[in-house]
């Protein structure tokens, strides 16, 4: 079949009464391996793949057979204001290969398609997913499975990164394991059923996120993402990753505001004396969300062999004077540490 990577919307649109023959070859011409079938005014009825032609031709419909007949009238579509990573991300999971954008009357908008999103958005950055721990304070939850494979909906929590990592164009992701270090090997293997590489940092015992990068096989030639594999987060990985570029900083940091309500009157005092009455005060701090960006040039500093927490290259950055970069996120972030924060982020 051609690769026709320059088609047009129009290239993809047959009418109900196009015959299969002349859905094929619409199919055939554009290389994106789906036809749109509209009323006037765009309108979209049924979405048609060439394995609906395929089982249709196979069922014994003549060629002739008007492609309405066949098409699919219960397609998946987007909204226009829908995300491209979510896009990505919905095809990713249901195995799509195009997914078309409606408006709110049906009509056609857009089609988002698996093949050309990937091709136009990709990072030579790598991504490094810490998924050895043992989540101990999750009690029973994690006696027989690792915390990162949880199930969040229908697949694991770590799945859930994976494919966030594969829609902001990331295709080389090392997974850092440890405990229970099989089942995770066994679900996502070399990557490929998702789109991308999966490599394995094993580590015989715990090492801390700093010491599992000493495992790379290879120096990275791009900033280095690395986050825990126990957050469920939207973050924008392409915008954090272009804030540590154009910062020129050694380490980036993701910060998430968490904010605690004192649900008392505090008074500051002065020595002896009362300075002032604050009523039920709120606190604003800034805390680590567990995501970085380390520039290639700061990871000979880790020490080899050793529990070597990513802080404390943090910290040995700040003491040499390098440039260490607060990136503020404003998406939705959860820290599934404890059994209560896990059945929130099983309620949505």
């Amino acid at each position: 079949m051609s690769q026709r990577a320059t088609a047009t919307l129009d290239d993809l649109l047959v009418t109900p009464e196009a015959t299969i023959l002349e859905t094929m070859s619409v199919i055939d011409r554009s290389g994106l391996e789906v036809a749109l079938v509209c009323a006037p005014g765009r309108k979209l009825v049924a979405v048609v793949t060439d394995g609906d032609i395929r089982r249709a031709i196979l069922a014994g419909r003549p060629l002739d057979t008007r492609i309405g007949e066949i098409g699919n009238r219960r397609f998946t579509s987007l909204p226009p204001d829908a995300l491209r990573p979510d896009a990505i991300r919905l095809m990713l999971e249901r195995s799509f290969k195009s997914i078309p954008v409606v408006d709110a009357h049906g009509v056609l908008q857009d089609l988002h398609t698996l093949r050309t999103a990937l091709l136009g958005q990709r990072t030579e950055s790598w991504a490094v997913v810490m998924a050895g721990g043992k989540g101990e304070r999750l009690g029973e939850l994690t006696t027989a499975i690792p915390k990162p494979m949880l199930p969040l909906g229908d697949r694991p929590m770590l799945q859930h990164i994976v494919e966030h990592l594969v829609a902001h164009g990331i295709r080389r992701i090392f997974l850092s394991v440890n405990h229970y270090a099989k089942m995770i090997e066994d679900h996502f293997g070399d990557g490929s059923r998702f789109l991308c590489s999966v490599e394995y940092l094993r580590e015989d015992r715990p090492l801390g996120t700093g010491g599992a990068l000493a495992l790379l096989p290879q120096a990275p030639t791009a900033p280095l993402l690395v986050m825990n594999g126990d957050l469920m987060t939207n973050i924008n990985l392409s915008r954090l990753l272009a804030f540590h570029r154009s910062g020129e900083f050694s380490i980036s940091i993701a910060l998430r505001e968490h904010i605690i309500q004192v649900p008392f009157g505090v008074v500051e005092l002065d020595g002896a004396r009362v300075r002032r009455l604050v009523e039920k005060p709120k606190l604003d701090y800034k805390i680590n969300a567990g995501i970085y960006t380390i520039d290639p040039a700061v990871l000979p500093l880790i020490v080899r062999d050793r529990l070597y927490p990513i802080t404390e290259l943090i910290e040995r950055c700040l003491k040499d004077g390098r440039s260490v970069g607060a990136y503020h996120m404003q998406e939705a972030w959860n820290d599934i540490g404890l059994p209560d924060e896990y059945a929130k982020a099983q309620r949505g």
